[in-house]
């Protein structure tokens, strides 16, 4: 009985290491992505804004997916740091590459057109689902 609790404290430990690590990586995400974006996602969603709301929680959604895939796959919690900031810069790239072909993108969704929020939310769920992927190989 003692070894399993000892067991249990070991792995408890580690969850917690990872857990923690992935909370600061997602405030760390949500911290960069609001300011690289030309709109104050945050404030628009405060005000019910439905287009920001889609835009970010696709956001938010495309970091996590390959943050929790890195965090099954990982050995220890710096390779999941380091795998966790490269969702990071993918999902803001995402951003920035799709202003190329909708460079108002940021004005459509402060004007709340759902249509631009689901379309930058849609492809940053889409980035996220083949980043996790990448990262299990």
């Amino acid at each position: 009985m003692n070894e399993q609790f000892g067991l249990f404290l070991t792995n408890l430990s580690e969850f917690l290491f990872f857990f923690v690590a992935a909370a600061a990586l997602t405030l760390l995400f949500v911290i960069l992505y609001t300011r690289v974006t030309r709109h104050n996602e945050l404030a628009l969603i405060k005000k019910n804004s439905t287009a920001a709301a889609l835009a970010f929680s696709g956001s938010l959604i495309g970091f996590a997916l390959p943050l929790a895939s890195t965090m099954i796959n990982s050995v220890t919690v710096v390779e999941m740091v380091l795998w966790g900031l490269v969702a990071l810069i993918v999902q803001v790239l995402v951003y920035l590459v799709i202003r190329l072909p909708m460079p108002r993108i940021s004005e459509r969704i402060e004007a709340d057109e759902v249509a631009a929020g689901i379309w930058l939310g849609s492809c940053s769920i889409v980035a996220g689902i083949l980043n996790a992927a990448a990262m299990t190989t």
